[in-house]
């Protein structure tokens, strides 16, 4: 447990901030898995108006450092890969 001063606050904001992250990570996770939804249900037009928001989330989670940078770019990647996929076939 902490006993210094400082320590006791930064536990205190690393509490807050978990707390803050993990509301990014969740709607992050639903608009991935929404658009993975929508990918296997064969609903093109849904998926790729949905894509952008996704790459908009994904971008600014990396930047706050919610999720690692390669993490989003791989991300992005096979959500547009999938989404493309939709198209060709």
């Amino acid at each position: 447990m902490a006993i210094t001063k400082s320590a006791k606050k930064a536990l205190r904001q690393n509490v807050r901030r978990k707390a803050r992250n993990l509301v990014y990570k969740k709607s992050l996770k639903k608009t991935v898995k929404e658009v993975v939804s929508l990918v296997s249900q064969n609903k093109e037009k849904e998926a790729k108006a949905l894509l952008p928001k996704v790459y908009e989330m994904l971008d600014k989670s990396a930047k706050a450092g919610i999720i690692k940078k390669n993490t989003a770019s791989r991300k992005k990647s096979r959500l547009a890969l999938s989404v493309n996929k939709l198209q060709k076939s």
